[in-house]
């Protein structure tokens, strides 16, 4: 058998790979805080989300004796097909549930899903497990009250970068709970070796969100922490986004590799000329990974 990354690129128009590389060779490559001072200092420096219209619901779950404050969007015409559980990114200590307002009122008007945003807490000042813990109160209190608030049962999730790490160790809890709730997971380049004992994992080892985040933690191949590790069987279907020129493409193929081989249904996507983060960029490339998102979780909601 003959393996080759050929096979996993996203089969997408020229015109919109050219357009990309002509976005990125205009933009200036951006890191992520190196210490306490950058992280306050980004902190301090983001604008105000932009709200959406009609804005979201601010609620509290609460489940298993926890409390999280939620995000909650329903489609314009209240006919709801599903709902998607939507995990933030911002490296487990940056951004909140209310940056993604915007695209989770488009996600919820277009696809005719309710979408529940999760306000996890950040780390430094509040490290793992608070994050997984809060993200997993949402996911118990959607189990507990899709079918009454919501009018279904149908229940994706997702997430992008530390977002797609926290969601998948919700599948994973949700399972050893024997709670099924998800249908689908949709995760965008996540992080899956928070521990650097693995190749993959040791070419982020030296960023300063793992010391956030997991710093107090002396074994981070803790499944929990590093969910590469995990025993990964009986998962629900995965899809993988993650872009060629991203730092996270090797971790992403070691996951894809290891939900396979634990006989999931996983499909992984990889974009050309796309670094980490691209799906919140605006190019065409980004729209077109975006769209086949939506089109997969849709397939989901339908059964398929």
């Amino acid at each position: 058998m003959r393996f080759t990354l050929n096979t996993l690129i996203a089969d997408v128009p020229a015109g919109q790979i050219e357009h990309a590389q002509a976005f990125y060779r205009s933009r200036t490559a951006g890191r992520g805080p190196a210490n306490p001072d950058e992280l306050r200092q980004a902190r301090a420096a983001r604008s105000a989300p932009p709200a959406a219209d009609p804005p979201a619901l601010e609620l509290v779950a609460g489940a298993a004796g926890r409390f999280v404050p939620v995000r909650v969007f329903t489609p314009a015409d209240d006919l709801v097909r599903g709902v998607h559980l939507d995990i933030h990114g911002g490296g487990f200590y940056m951004e909140s549930a209310a940056r993604g307002d915007l695209r989770n009122r488009e996600l919820a008007d277009r696809m005719n899903v309710a979408v529940v945003s999760v306000d996890y807490r950040l780390a430094p000042e509040n490290p793992w497990p608070a994050a997984p813990d809060d993200c997993e109160t949402a996911a118990l209190w959607l189990v507990e009250y899709a079918e009454t608030r919501f009018g279904t049962t149908r229940s994706t999730i997702g997430g992008s970068s530390a977002g797609a790490t926290l969601a998948l160790v919700t599948l994973l809890r949700m399972r050893d709970r024997g709670e099924a709730g998800f249908v689908g997971a949709a995760l965008q380049f996540g992080t899956y070796d928070l521990s650097a004992q693995t190749p993959a994992g040791r070419l982020i080892a030296d960023e300063y969100f793992i010391e956030a985040y997991a710093g107090h933690v002396g074994d981070r191949t803790d499944p929990d922490i590093s969910p590469i590790f995990a025993d990964l069987r009986n998962l629900p279907p995965t899809l993988l986004i993650v872009g060629a020129e991203d730092v996270l493409l090797e971790d992403n193929l070691a996951m894809a590799g290891r939900l396979s081989a634990a006989g999931n249904d996983v499909e992984c996507r990889i974009y050309p000329e796309a670094p980490h983060g691209f799906t919140g960029h605006p190019t065409d490339l980004a729209a077109t990974a975006r769209h086949g998102v939506e089109s997969w979780l849709l397939d989901r909601f339908s059964g398929r």
